[in-house]
């Protein structure tokens, strides 16, 4: 089966800047209350009840503070580049190359999923099954957390992290991922649009936490 031309693409770009990208974004939670705020909301309530995949992981750095919260936490990512770094800045955790479309995991085997600016790279028609397949993958009472810029349009980034690239990136309605979630068989419990903070933010940003039905 041939590759999306858009898979191919994130891959090779996130492998081009991987390493100023983990530089560039490194600290950028301790200047981010509220996303410390809900991945700290996320982590408290999935607790110890099982394990967490950080799909989409990038160099690692949720991942790292979310073992930081206690939690049983391991990542996946499409791009070898990426992964390399996050295995060697995080060496005690477990890092793999994959896809959120086609995980390599079975059914109800995570107790929560975190999916961190990672469904943004996906053209939003193509999103019910990967949405889906994050479902698929969660335990019965099990928590989706993902984060993601606020619009309806696509952006192509031509340059990024110091480095040519040719990338697309989509805002997303919050309401759409909502009901993303319910149309995968989830029940949104929060959802929260807030104002960029920064130089670094150029639109609202948005958070969406959904539950498995026991």
């Amino acid at each position: 089966m041939t590759e999306p031309a858009f898979v191919t693409e994130t891959r090779a770009a996130y492998d081009t800047v991987a390493g100023s990208y983990a530089e560039q974004l490194r600290d950028l939670l301790a200047d981010s209350p509220w996303d410390r705020a809900m991945l700290g909301t996320f982590a408290e309530l999935v607790g110890k009840s099982g394990p967490v995949g950080d799909l989409g992981c990038g160099p690692g750095r949720l991942t790292g503070y979310l073992a930081s919260l206690g939690l049983d936490v391991f990542g996946v990512d499409l791009s070898p580049g990426m992964v390399e770094v996050a295995r060697r800045t995080h060496p005690g955790l477990r890092f793999e190359v994959g896809s959120m479309a086609a995980l390599d995991l079975g059914d109800g085997a995570l107790a929560g999923v975190v999916a961190w600016y990672s469904l943004i790279h996906t053209p939003p028609a193509e999103l019910p099954p990967v949405v889906a397949e994050l479902a698929r993958v969660l335990a019965p009472g099990g928590r989706l957390l993902t984060g993601f810029h606020v619009g309806d349009e696509r952006r192509h980034l031509s340059h990024g992290y110091g480095h040519d690239i040719s990338l697309d990136a989509y805002r997303l309605p919050p309401d759409f991922v909502a009901e993303l979630c319910v149309a995968a068989g989830l029940v949104v419990e929060a959802r929260l649009v807030r104002e960029p903070q920064g130089s670094f933010e150029k639109a609202p940003q948005a958070y969406v936490l959904a539950r498995k039905p026991a």
